[in-house]
């Protein structure tokens, strides 16, 4: 079931949860972080807004909807969103493959 309204908090989010430091056509995603069960687009604006040091979300809990496509607004357990290949599977809308350098931020290893 798709989310009526899931907030995204962050720096200048757009409507398809872009921000201020990612906002490139395909950075349409937002990740929940696990401190605070909150939606950022990203660690800066996480950094910036929550107060607080993050919590990185460990590997068996990588069943968690945690991420959140800014086109479709499905959530996607972490694990579908690793194992997408950068497609959305529920509307096919680019994910930046660039995200995948951050994943260490998010998630543990």
């Amino acid at each position: 079931m798709v989310p009526q309204h899931v907030e995204v908090k962050g720096v200048g989010v757009d409507s398809k949860t872009r921000c201020l430091h990612y906002h490139s056509e395909r950075d349409i995603i937002a990740i929940k972080f696990k401190c605070c069960n909150t939606y950022y687009p990203c660690h800066l604006c996480h950094e910036e807004k929550a107060g607080h040091e993050p919590v990185r979300w460990s590997r068996e809990e990588w069943d968690t909807k945690a991420v959140l496509c800014g086109v479709c607004r499905n959530e996607l357990t972490i694990l579908q969103y690793m194992n997408s290949q950068s497609v959305c599977p529920h509307c096919q809308s680019d994910f930046n493959p660039g995200c995948r350098n951050h994943y260490h931020l998010y998630f543990e290893g």
